[in-house]
């Protein structure tokens, strides 16, 4: 199943006692950012190019737990940089199960071989892969050779160990509809519980500012995919398992239309929090209170904000 049964039923709840309450604005995923070193360099990324002193920062397992009590978002995503850098990491994830939130834990793989025996499975936890296509597109992505090995190996390790694992998949203008095909199908294949897709958002402090997608090219994109997808069903193939809702997926096809709510994917990092979303940094505010009372949120969005013109990201 993409979402267990599990996880579906507590963020329904959560959000119905939100809606009871008369909360217009409230966070569902707590974008967790502990650091931004990272092992790569991934030409796309705008996360990474900070000077030394920045990077060798972290947020402390303190930080951490205080930000995901002081938000009261059910989920929380541990991006990066690489998470699994960080030598807390662990002690991080069992204190948010602890807490009894839903994590994906998000990394390129690189060191999910060596740390895996440092986390334990849960119903509460997610590994989520970064992977990009197969071997040849990966690879091109992070600018690395033999990367999508080692995570693809990583990953059947950690589903042999008894984790739920998915894959987050980033794509962009260079992507055959295709080879992406072929790659979820070989996904479906080696047992990954479900795929995460989002179409590359245009960073501004990224090194690649060549392959970003517009809205235009991510709904042809997706399309083509899908409907691939859909004749290789019919062929026999298995379902490709998604970890985000099918309205989601048919709004990256252009088929449905949804206003922006960046308050609903807070953003803390070792600045503070964030505004007004991951992706787009217009400064930082002290506490969750503060960015959620003070963010000016009704000029973003679609049509409202030129850095948001293009982004059909799942943040919003």
């Amino acid at each position: 199943m993409s979402v267990p049964l599990r996880q579906q039923f507590d963020i329904a709840l959560y959000i119905f006692k939100q809606k009871l309450s008369g909360n217009k604005r409230y966070p569902l995923v707590l974008m967790l950012e502990p650091l931004f070193r990272c092992n790569l360099s991934c030409p796309g990324c705008g996360k990474v190019d900070y000077p030394a002193e920045i990077l060798n920062q972290r947020l402390s397992v303190e930080d951490c737990l205080a930000a995901a009590n002081e938000c009261g978002a059910p989920i929380v995503s541990i991006p990066g940089g690489e998470p699994l850098v960080h030598r807390d990491m662990p002690a991080i994830v069992e204190g948010l199960i602890k807490q009894k939130r839903y994590i994906y834990l998000c990394t390129n793989a690189l060191l999910l071989e060596k740390k895996i025996n440092d986390y334990k499975p849960s119903p509460y936890l997610t590994i989520s892969v970064h992977l990009d296509g197969g071997r040849e597109d990966h690879d091109r992505s992070v600018n690395q050779q033999g990367v999508y090995d080692i995570a693809e190996r990583a990953i059947k390790l950690a589903l042999s160990k008894g984790f739920r694992v998915n894959i987050n998949s980033t794509l962009f203008n260079n992507a055959s509809p295709e080879r992406m095909a072929d790659f979820f199908d070989h996904m479906m294949d080696i047992g990954l519980n479900a795929i995460m897709l989002s179409p590359g958002y245009a960073y501004e402090r990224a090194a690649d500012q060549q392959h970003f997608l517009n809205r235009s090219t991510t709904k042809h994109l997706f399309r083509d995919i899908f409907r691939i997808g859909k004749a290789r069903r019919k062929q026999g193939s298995a379902k490709w398992r998604f970890s985000q809702s099918s309205l989601f997926l048919d709004y990256l096809c252009g088929n449905q239309t949804y206003e922006c709510s960046p308050w609903g994917t807070p953003c803390y990092s070792i600045f503070g929090w964030q505004r007004p979303c991951y992706l787009i940094g217009e400064g930082y505010a002290k506490s969750y209170r503060e960015l959620m009372e003070t963010t000016p949120w009704d000029q973003y969005g679609t049509g409202r904000y030129e850095k948001c013109a293009a982004c059909m990201v799942h943040c919003g």
